[in-house]
């Protein structure tokens, strides 16, 4: 930086700062609409990831078809009869409906006590094929998932939930290769899953032991009852297009009516998703109309100040112009001032901003594990910036025109 632009420099902060009361509620005028912007976009990602952990590993394209008693009379058979799926339902799915990926069923038992050693936590006994994991991705901690071989050989084996494992070994560490009894029955561990999503489905990931589904007919006695069907569709195939397909299938197996849409439920997944996508879409575009209302609102502040400032200095700025100064020369003093004056308040409110939402990260954080991301990204930090530069320069081009304008002999008589 040169000795005139050091001059320069310091001369514009001397005028600012002899009109210390305006500059200082233009300035917070300007920081806290910068404040609000970054905060509330901030705020807003941070609040979206948090809602979607609700529905953390499950697809996006998935359904969950399960039976309640029917709400229509059909084929002789009154309202309010109750039924089950069976192991067949799979299969007919599975050739019936092309665009299905994923087929497979889910079985559950609640209320079981999961013990090891002297420690004894309740918990959900699911259990599960290994295709599953297509339908919801696990969080493997320690060890591996269910696979095909525990499957064929029968073995008695399981896979933890976060809050089963940590509630058996408070002490932590690996803990594949322990046995733990549930029902009478001992499991061998292969993993733990730290999956956390909270779809409850006939139980939540965190407090379920996973077995093997052949396992659990037999340990259970469930014969070839399924509780539950999940699915999921083929690339480009939507679910809510083969919904009723899914339902009239499972509904001709059973004699049941098939728009009987209680009696056979399908609970798609791609509805929910898409609800939580147009609602943050809503939420975005407020987000931006406060933040950039009220950036538009400082930078009226910062044109105001400027304005009353060149007033003031009607008399300085025809001296000025008397003794050589150029109007190029009086334009970029005043788009200067009004610039800096921008940027130093737009600057302070990124960095508040940025400091409260890693404050609200920090106390997102558990177990090492960040639940959601507060924070803006590089990007719109830049776009801040740059918006700040733009409308420093905006509110300071009409206060600039005006001290264009003022002529040596007019500011004379003034004085």
């Amino acid at each position: 930086m040169t000795r005139f632009d050091i001059d320069r420099f310091h001369e514009i902060l001397d005028t600012l700062s002899r009109n210390k009361s305006r500059t200082f509620l233009t300035g917070f005028g300007v920081f806290w609409g910068v404040f609000m912007l970054v905060a509330l976009v901030g705020g807003g990602n941070g609040l979206k990831e948090l809602l979607q952990t609700n529905f953390e590993g499950f697809a996006t394209n998935s359904a969950f078809i399960f039976p309640q008693p029917t709400t229509k009379p059909y084929s002789g058979f009154r309202k309010g009869r109750t039924w089950s799926m069976v192991y067949k339902d799979v299969e007919r799915l599975k050739s019936h409906i092309p665009e299905l990926q994923t087929v497979t069923p889910v079985l559950s038992h609640w209320g079981g006590s999961a013990i090891h050693d002297d420690k004894k936590t309740g918990c959900t006994v699911k259990g599960l094929l290994p295709d599953y994991i297509k339908v919801e991705t696990p969080k493997m901690f320690y060890g591996r998932y269910l696979n095909d071989m525990d499957i064929q050989q029968g073995r008695k084996v399981c896979v933890l939930g976060k809050k089963v494992y940590k509630e058996l070994f408070p002490g932590g560490g690996n803990p594949c290769g322990s046995k733990i009894c549930i029902d009478n029955i001992y499991y061998n561990i292969v993993g733990v899953d730290y999956a956390s999503g909270n779809i409850n489905l006939n139980g939540r990931s965190e407090t379920s032991v996973l077995i093997p589904l052949t396992l659990m007919q037999q340990a259970y006695n469930l014969g070839d009852s399924v509780h539950i069907i999940c699915v999921t569709a083929k690339p480009g195939i939507t679910m809510s297009s083969i919904t009723e397909k899914m339902r009239t299938v499972v509904a001709e197996a059973h004699r049941i009516d098939p728009t009987d849409e209680k009696g056979i439920t399908v609970f798609n997944t791609e509805v929910m998703f898409g609800l939580v996508d147009n609602l943050f879409s809503g939420v975005n575009f407020l987000v931006w109309l406060v933040g950039l209302g009220t950036l538009l609102a400082g930078a009226v502040g910062v044109s105001n100040i400027m304005m009353v400032t060149v007033r003031e200095r009607t008399t300085e700025i025809g001296i000025r112009r008397a003794i050589g100064a150029t109007p190029l020369n009086i334009l970029s003093q005043i788009i200067s001032e009004s610039v800096i004056l921008t940027a130093v308040a737009g600057m302070s409110g990124i960095l508040f901003a940025v400091l409260i939402l890693e404050i609200l990260e920090l106390g997102s954080t558990s177990d090492g594990i960040t639940a959601a991301h507060f924070q803006i990204d590089i990007s719109t930090a830049a776009g801040a910036v740059a918006m700040l530069c733009m409308l420093g320069i905006v509110a300071g081009l009409a206060p600039a025109m005006r001290a264009m304008g003022i002529k040596p002999v007019d500011a004379m008589r003034d004085e």
